[in-house]
């Protein structure tokens, strides 16, 4: 029997990534707040809401389902010079992160987290990207695809930003959205098993 979770998410990516490890999902999608806190440093924050959309799916569901299966949240952000370069609000804002992340490294930080009514566990996986050198008018023409408009640090490794990309050290499947290593290491714990 595969492994099951409630998913606390409405990322097709994550949906995708949870597909490709044999991981059988329900959809549970939450909102919380995403407001860092005051002084927050990156790695609580992803850990903080990872935890926070677990615990609030877990809290969704009637008596009965939350005996039965753990509930997965997850959340990624892109990190340059310290900042939380979150999902783009506009245009402007999108272009001006690309125009930041142009021919530097950055950090992508992407939580995982397993609730229960008997415990819950986090994991963060960090990963290290270098963008090459992007000209205003790549920027702009990206922008025009739709394809950075939700996404943290507004650009996809799995889509046509993967162009942009001259070095990855970490995790691919993190950068999409959901640490695969450690989803599964997390599935081990909470007694699932992939194979």
């Amino acid at each position: 029997m595969p492994a099951f979770v409630y998913l606390a998410s409405a990322s097709p990516r994550r949906r995708e990534l949870l597909r490709q490890i044999g991981v059988s999902y329900r959809r549970l999608p939450v909102a919380v707040d995403e407001t860092p806190l005051p002084a927050e440093n990156p790695h609580a924050y992803v850990a903080r809401l990872a935890l926070l959309k677990a615990q609030t799916g877990l809290q969704s569901l009637n008596p009965h389902q939350r005996q039965r299966h753990p509930v997965l949240g997850a959340d990624t952000a892109v990190i340059l010079d310290g900042a939380i370069l979150g999902k783009p609000g506009n245009r402007t804002e999108g272009l001006a992160m690309l125009a930041r992340l142009s021919g530097r490294e950055h950090q992508v930080l992407s939580a995982v987290a397993l609730a229960t009514l008997q415990r819950d566990v986090v994991k963060v996986q960090e990963s290290r990207v270098r963008f090459r050198e992007l000209s205003p008018a790549e920027c702009a023409a990206y922008w025009d695809t739709g394809e950075p408009g939700d996404k943290a640090g507004g650009y996809a490794i799995q889509g046509r930003a993967a162009t942009f990309i001259t070095e990855l050290r970490g995790s691919y499947s993190g950068v999409m959205g959901l640490p695969l290593f450690e989803t599964a290491e997390l599935l081990r714990e909470f007694g699932l098993h992939l194979f």
